[in-house]
């Protein structure tokens, strides 16, 4: 909190992000400016500005190892772990994601949707969405999707932004921001997975069904676990909770051998009308 009142604001985005992960708030309101870009230029229009990589001007990349989009676009061809690691190249898998069902565990966003009546799914939300490819999706089929993202080495946000969509800077640790019964779908792909613990998953789960609507669809994508967890918690989990099942797919995991009994769900829950 040591800062020139007027001035700019110390870089702390590290800082903010540690108690994020905590479940705090990231940092007081405060009387500076948050710099700014040297070099910044007017963003892409839509729709053009989807599914083109934004100028590296319009990001101050301080508090990230890669100083370009280009380094971000290639992270994903070099060793090392890293949050969403391809992600950031939208001629990869991003380019393909979610148009195609295959009756397992990949569902298309056309196959759900058709789901529920058309014209029923407007708005809703992407937990832990990354570059916000499935809310750019959602774009091309006139449906608003807010997408919830960390920085994790990486401008998320601002690459979120930069293609025309909405993100919110949030954690899974934090209630959604959104009032009771709004929303018509909320979906999260990987992020809600067995890293997560129990309690802390059990909240957030009842806090979807909070904030969706009535009839409102819950997009539970490629949540893993092992198979123990599977029939012992989370099933039992989702039933306690009050959904629906619309669709149910468990599949095996195996990038990790066969031994580790891990599995995928996909899931299409609905909230109940009555």
């Amino acid at each position: 909190m040591t800062y020139n009142i007027g001035g700019e604001c110390p870089s702390d985005a590290a800082l903010a992000q540690r108690l994020m992960l905590k479940g705090c708030e990231p940092l007081p309101r405060r009387r500076c400016h948050s710099k700014s870009p040297a070099r910044y230029i007017d963003p892409t229009p839509l729709p053009e500005s989807l599914w083109q990589l934004p100028p590296d001007t319009n990001v101050v990349w301080d508090d990230y190892t890669c100083k370009n989009y280009s380094c971000l676009v290639h992270r994903g061809e070099r060793p090392g772990s890293y949050d969403c690691k391809d992600c950031f190249n939208l001629d990869g898998r991003e380019k393909t994601r979610w148009l195609h069902d295959d009756g397992g565990i990949n569902f298309s966003i056309d196959q759900v949707l058709k789901l529920v009546l058309p014209g029923m799914i407007r708005i809703g939300l992407d937990i832990g969405g990354g570059t916000g490819t499935f809310a750019a999706r959602m774009r091309d089929r006139n449906i608003t999707i807010v997408t919830t993202t960390m920085n994790f080495d990486g401008p998320f946000n601002s690459f979120i932004a930069s293609r025309g969509l909405v993100p919110v800077h949030l954690t899974v640790g934090h209630r959604l921001p959104f009032f009771d019964s709004t929303l018509d779908l909320v979906h999260s792909m990987h992020v809600l997975s067995n890293w997560i613990p129990g309690p802390v998953l059990e909240f957030l789960l009842y806090d979807v069904y909070r904030v969706l609507r009535p009839g409102g669809l819950f997009w539970l994508d490629r949540f893993f676990c092992v198979k123990t967890q599977m029939n012992e918690t989370y099933a039992p989990m989702v039933h306690k909770i009050g959904f629906n099942r619309l669709r149910w797919y468990e599949g095996r995991k195996m990038d990790r051998g066969e031994r580790m009994n891990e599995w995928y769900l996909s899931a299409v829950l609905q909230k109940p009308i009555n």
